[in-house]
């Protein structure tokens, strides 16, 4: 019995090892499935990472060229800029060098170019008081252009400016006649008969007849008052009151053509008032001094009609003509 036992534990054994084998050949296939599962995780997990830095490099590296193009731009720019730049630097000092010239022939000419200059300012501020006198009828303002003038022309001391003097105080008196100016007193006509509108009677005053009245008017008074009908006292109060709006828009447009000078729409501001008035005021005295009044303002003349008014500027003028004439003379 001794003898028989070993060899069949032996033989078990052996009967177990393929078992065995096969188990541990198992084991180690599936830890190195497992293995190479992890793996293929890590490397696709590195390769999702890698991807993401590529493209966020990309997106870096679009960004860096869209800086650079950019930049590239405002290189461009400031180029631009600096070539204006070193233009306008040029025609400055080619603008220097004129006026280093100008000033050098001033300095060589100290005195013509000096009485040249103030004649030149004389006939700026008598051209100025010009304009203020007939474009915009401000006679005070064309009163101060010419006093500055004559500050101007008397600082010069030249004799051949005697006449060119006495012109200008010849005019600067006819100035001082006009007073406010035509426009000034016609504003204020305008405003006079806009004032008097108020007390234009409303109603004809009844005629005194001696005669006695026809039977059938003496039968029909104590029900009907018997009276001639004309057009504003058949015009309604709505009516009335939107006819006087329109005369006082017509007299508002009469002033403002007044200020600005435009004779054409003065008059015919000044007509259509003088219809409404006929439609909305019966006739009357009161009413035919207003119509007569907006008639003779009609008649006036807006621009000051004095003849020696301007007349220092054109002798001006044909003074320095004169003097242009003599230097090109002198110079040929």
């Amino acid at each position: 019995m001794d003898d028989v036992s070993p060899p069949t534990r032996r033989a078990r054994w052996r009967a177990f090892a393929p078992l065995l084998l096969v188990v541990a050949l198992g084991a180690a296939g599936w830890f190195a499935w497992q293995s190479w599962q992890s793996r293929q995780q890590h490397a696709q997990a590195r390769a999702l990472e890698d991807a993401r830095q590529i493209e966020a490099l990309g997106q870096r590296m679009d960004t860096l060229r869209g800086d650079l193009r950019a930049q590239g731009r405002l290189l461009q720019d400031a180029a631009a800029s600096n070539r204006v730049l070193r233009d306008e630097v040029l025609g400055l000092g080619q603008r220097n060098a004129l006026l280093e010239e100008a000033v050098a022939r001033l300095d060589a000419d100290r005195r013509q170019g000096h009485q040249a200059l103030r004649l030149d300012e004389a006939g700026l501020l008598l051209a100025l008081g010009s304009q203020r006198l007939h474009v915009a009828g401000d006679v005070d303002g064309a009163r101060r252009a010419y006093a500055l003038a004559a500050g101007m022309l008397d600082g010069l001391d030249d004799p051949a400016l005697l006449n060119l003097r006495q012109a200008l105080a010849a005019e600067r008196a006819a100035l001082d006649a006009l007073g406010a100016g035509p426009r000034a007193e016609l504003l204020q006509r305008l405003h006079a008969v806009d004032e008097s509108l108020a007390t234009l009677p409303r109603e004809t005053a009844p005629a005194a007849t001696t005669a006695p009245r026809p039977l059938w008017q003496r039968l029909l008074s104590p029900l009907l008052e018997i009276r001639p009908a004309g057009s504003a006292v058949l015009m309604g109060d709505a009516e009335r009151r939107e006819g006087e709006d329109a005369l006082q828009l017509e007299l508002t447009l009469a002033r403002a053509a007044l200020e600005r000078g435009d004779a054409d729409a003065f008059h015919a501001a000044l007509d259509r008032s003088a219809r409404w008035l006929a439609r909305l005021w019966p006739d009357s005295p009161a009413l035919h001094g207003v119509r007569a009044e907006l008639e003779a303002m009609r008649e006036a003349p807006l621009q000051p009609q004095s003849p020696l008014l301007d007349s220092t500027l054109r002798q001006l003028r044909a003074v320095q003509d004169g003097g242009l004439q003599d230097g090109k003379e002198d110079a040929g």
